[in-house]
């Protein structure tokens, strides 16, 4: 949900200027808000309509706290083998109307078997609000008898309005084995010398074995020196065993010393219950844990919790709570901060969703923070989803 993550991040500014107990109140509810959203109203390939051609549309409002209310409108369309998805983000205007201050165009065209062609726009408003190209970013992807191959180029205009390539990724993906899976991306940035150098390697693997996948990911960085070195190595494992999954992953960071050490992992638990009810618990390890200096040592920093139940009339609801250790007794454990409450329901016309945020204030008493509604003519878009973990 780009609107949400762009007004966090363009009000880190204002942030800073708060009383401590109004940023961690705020901080608190972006995390929550920001990335339940993320998860929520994410659409997977499984919930496009039984229709490849039938076009769907969605409208989103978000209302935050002491914020203007943000509109976000998006429409799909297919057509043969070229696919269209728009995304209008708006905010109210001089006059309260919604007007749009940002577009993204994606065009998909599937230009044969095993090959996709992808190209993102994304736009802004000038100050006669006139449209804007901001970025391009144009990715194609072929399949390959043993892997396939992605050419990712972003690009933006430059003084003149010419486009000029900032960024380019080439991801190559080889299966070794029927288990072993391995891709090597280069990531190529603008240089002193001008055009676009290698400036980042990326490796990731993952073996399967039984009901486990190991993974790992490993980014290099050139130093002083010109020389590759390893910054930071993702690893961990994943184990499946019937209605239960687990994911276990560590984080190791290059250190002022110039060694690796490990600087976080987080413990995931999905399962679900004979009643079907599905239950999803992430915790957090960090080296840093606000209000205190660090001792070498991982501790518990966040706890999520959500639970997902659908009742006789296919509502779907979830429920999912937050635990942070209190900034002021940071060993005492945590303690919830808040609390988001998502409904969905679909019918004959299309489905409808409903989100509230609840956070903590600094009396300790839980207040409204944000509320967020969307409907869609498609019942397939809207989808729960609670899983928040990003690894294979």
């Amino acid at each position: 949900m780009m609107n949400v993550r762009d007004y966090f991040q363009n009000n880190e500014r204002r942030l800073s200027g708060l009383a401590p107990c109004a940023v961690r109140f705020i901080l608190v509810a972006a995390n929550v808000f920001l990335c339940f959203s993320l998860v929520i109203w994410a659409q997977t390939p499984a919930s496009q309509p039984s229709d490849p051609n039938l076009p769907w549309t969605v409208t989103r409002e978000a209302h935050i706290e002491n914020e203007l209310p943000i509109r976000t409108l998006e429409t799909h369309v297919r057509n043969g083998n070229r696919t269209l998805d728009e995304q209008s983000l708006q905010r109210p205007g001089s006059d309260g109307h919604f007007e749009a201050y940002q577009d993204i165009e994606k065009e998909t065209v599937q230009v044969n078997s095993t090959s996709v062609q992808t190209v993102t726009r994304v736009f802004g408003r000038d100050g006669g609000g006139a449209k804007t190209l901001l970025q391009t970013m144009e990715e194609e992807t072929q399949m390959l008898p043993d892997g396939s191959r992605a050419v990712r180029v972003v690009s933006a205009p430059d003084s003149d309005g010419r486009p000029q390539p900032t960024r380019r990724e080439i991801a190559e993906t080889k299966k070794i084995s029927r288990d072993v899976e391995e891709t090597k991306t280069t990531v190529m940035l603008p240089s002193i010398s001008g055009g676009l150098a290698p400036s980042m390697q990326i490796e990731e693997r993952q073996q399967r074995a039984g009901n486990n996948t190991e993974f790992k990911k490993t980014i290099r960085l050139l130093d002083g020196g010109r020389e590759w070195q390893v910054n930071e190595v993702r690893q961990g494992t994943i184990h499946q065993e019937d209605n239960s999954r687990t994911t276990e992953e560590t984080v190791s960071h290059l250190d002022y010393e110039g060694k690796l050490s490990e600087f976080s992992r987080t413990v995931s638990t999905e399962s679900e219950s004979p009643s079907g009810e599905k239950r999803n618990t992430v915790e957090n390890y960090s080296v840093d844990m606000l209000g205190t200096s660090r001792d070498g040592s991982l501790h518990l920093v966040q706890r999520v919790t959500s639970t997902e139940n659908t009742d006789s009339t296919a509502q779907e609801t979830v429920v999912r709570q937050v635990e942070e250790p209190n900034p002021g007794e940071p060993h005492d454990g945590l303690r919830v901060t808040s609390v988001s409450t998502v409904n969905v329901r679909s019918g004959p016309s299309g489905a409808q969703g409903s989100r509230i945020v609840r956070v903590r204030n600094g009396s300790g008493e839980f207040e409204v923070f944000a509320v967020d509604t969307t409907k869609s003519d498609n019942i397939h878009v809207i989808q729960v989803q609670m899983r928040a973990s990003g690894k294979p």
